[in-house]
């Protein structure tokens, strides 16, 4: 991350939000360190537009349950929660991040909507036993990571996902040739150096 890249990521942590529902312009805590890439309020807004309105998606967030991985500081889960999903589990393992989703759940009193799981993402995989199906997964790992297609074979093995599901997959513009096997995409958007993938298990 350059410097000029460096500033503007700073000025954008001091902005961001909650976009809507009943935690509507709720300010969210990010960390003063730059590891952290946030997800734009104009692209969350974009993206709950598109599951809340395209008849190709056709999701419905209201009481449904959801899984932040690669969750940063919550911004996308929390959006979620906002708009009255029934729960979200959130996987991160850095700790700068962590504090800070950690104090954003305890400063929206979710804390019983919300889970945390502070480990490796296919670690919680491995680990976990799904009491209910899910309804969608959101990954944004690092644009230079490319671990989530390991973890997109171990979604697809678990079978955990509802029938009518959607995998959102955050990447950088252009790296849409490695989407892996498997999934169709429904739909797909740009917004600056992001592209939004709305995908379905084959």
């Amino acid at each position: 991350m350059d410097f000029l890249e460096t500033i503007l990521v700073g000025e954008l942590l001091k902005k961001m939000r909650i976009i809507s529902g009943k935690f509507r312009n709720k300010k969210l805590h990010f960390p003063k360190n730059t590891k952290t890439r946030p997800l734009k309020d104009s692209v969350r807004e974009n993206i709950f537009n598109i599951l809340e309105h395209s008849s190709d998606v056709s999701f419905q967030i209201k009481n449904s349950f959801i899984i932040d991985l690669y969750a940063g500081t919550g911004s996308f889960g929390l959006e979620c929660l906002s708009r009255e999903s029934s729960h979200v589990s959130f996987v991160e393992k850095d700790s700068d991040a962590l504090i800070n989703l950690k104090k954003n759940i305890k400063n929206l009193n979710i804390e019983n909507k919300s889970t945390v799981y502070s480990e490796d993402i296919l670690k919680f995989f491995k680990g976990s036993i799904f009491k209910k199906k899910i309804d969608l997964i959101f990954l944004d790992p690092p644009y230079k990571n490319e671990g989530y297609i390991e973890v997109v074979k171990i979604i697809k093995k678990k079978d955990i996902l509802k029938k009518k599901h959607i995998l959102l997959l955050h990447r950088e513009k252009g790296d849409g040739h490695n989407i892996p096997e498997g999934l169709s995409v429904i739909e797909n958007r740009i917004y600056g150096r992001s592209e939004i993938f709305f995908l379905r298990l084959l």
